[in-house]
């Protein structure tokens, strides 16, 4: 690489993951690793890694992003989330690419395509969170008893997407009702793939006993979806007012508690380009915003938010020690606050699995750690650890 910036990325870390998410939840046939955003910004490079680890099926959200994948895994099956283009169905069949059907009006438009061969879709059924779906069941039969007559269409899988956890609301609930509603008159039985869980949802509630496959997204790359136990009298006092919503409600049987032992694989790194000794009243970077209180050193490290970190991103790690981000965040760089420890060369760490975690750094700039992962740019050189072996992709 050319610019010492680079994210690091542990494939192990990764597949241990993935296999300890099926030790915990063993009971689907199909484990969807959402990829969809760069891989959540850990790159396409470690869709093999997630495979190894029991992925058995991806999920994207365009077919640009189907059809990248394809350069790294040309047999594993594709599903992207979103509606294509008509006018690009015959890619999606050339590259194996699953398709979605979310409304009954872009089925009539499929039925009447000439396919040169079979297209595998999966319908996505809207239960409440209005966005994409088919809203009634007149729509979803018609799909269904309509796409016999088209021997290439090939009716593979259901699913749809709750909205929230359902551990204090009864959105969830109401979704699960709604989606039995629409599909009423199909046996999901019979269906091949039924999905309709994200991370939160696997790890919140139990197994809905039509569904086969689930959606791992953020739990994938190491997020555990946790919720710590209530300590002090004022989290006691809103644990209990929970729990009386729940009963009054009558909420469906959730956990905020599970096993999973499970580890972020990326570290952010860059390193010291320059340092200068200012003077008390000195300032530093545009708009003056950090005036010197004292003589001090300012480190200049070569990250910026071109690269994808927050423009009010706290601190970073040098030598496993802890050093303040003053100044504003700049398109390419960023000034740190330093000690005599410092030298030029110096590796920055940003995001690590220790000092600096996912969490910790998204909380201090008050963003979601999806944020965080998927903010991280392109132009960021992506490194792969597997079995002791670097492997780096410059975009």
């Amino acid at each position: 690489m050319y610019r010492k910036t680079y994210l690091e990325v542990d494939c192990d870390i990764l597949k241990n993951n993935i296999q300890n998410i099926k030790e915990n939840y063993p009971d689907y046939k199909y484990y969807f690793g959402v990829v969809k955003a760069n891989a959540y910004g850990h790159g396409s490079f470690i869709i093999n890694s997630l495979i190894a680890g029991g992925v058995n099926y991806l999920a994207v959200s365009s077919l640009e992003e189907a059809i990248d994948l394809r350069k790294y895994n040309s047999e594993i099956p594709i599903l992207v989330l979103e509606p294509i283009n008509i006018d690009f169905i015959e890619d999606a069949i050339k590259n194996n690419i699953t398709v979605t059907i979310s409304n009954i009006d872009y089925f009539k438009k499929l039925i009447n395509l000439n396919l040169s061969n079979k297209l595998k879709f999966h319908i996505k059924v809207d239960s409440g969170m209005n966005r994409l779906g088919v809203t009634n069941s007149t729509d979803f039969d018609y799909i269904v008893e309509n796409c016999k007559q088209n021997p290439n269409l090939i009716l593979e899988g259901v699913f749809s997407h709750f909205a929230t956890s359902g551990i204090n609301d009864k959105h969830w609930d109401d979704q699960l009702e709604k989606f039995k509603q629409i599909t009423k008159n199909t046996d999901l039985n019979q269906i091949p793939i039924v999905h309709m869980n994200r991370s939160l949802s696997l790890v919140n509630h139990p197994k809905i006993p039509f569904c086969n496959g689930t959606r791992l997204g953020i739990v994938m790359y190491g997020m555990a979806q946790n919720m710590p136990k209530p300590s002090g009298l004022r989290a006691k006092l809103r644990e209990f007012k929970n729990s009386q919503k729940r009963k009054k409600l009558q909420i469906s049987e959730t956990t905020t508690t599970n096993s999973l032992k499970l580890n972020t694989s990326i570290s952010l790194c860059s390193e010291v380009i320059d340092l200068k000794d200012i003077c008390i009243n000195d300032f530093v970077g545009y708009g003056a915003e950090f005036i010197a209180n004292k003589n001090t050193k300012i480190a200049t490290v070569a990250i910026g938010y071109a690269d994808g970190i927050p423009k009010n991103i706290k601190h970073v790690a040098i030598n496993n020690k802890i050093y303040n981000v003053v100044g504003e965040v700049c398109m390419d760089m960023i000034s740190v606050e330093v000690d005599k420890n410092v030298k030029m060369g110096d590796k920055v760490i940003i995001i690590d699995n220790n000092l600096l975690p996912v969490k910790k750094v998204a909380t201090e700039c008050g963003i979601s750690s999806y944020t965080l992962f998927t903010g991280i740019t392109t132009r960021v050189p992506r490194v792969y650890k597997e079995n002791e072996k670097l492997t780096e992709i410059k975009y």
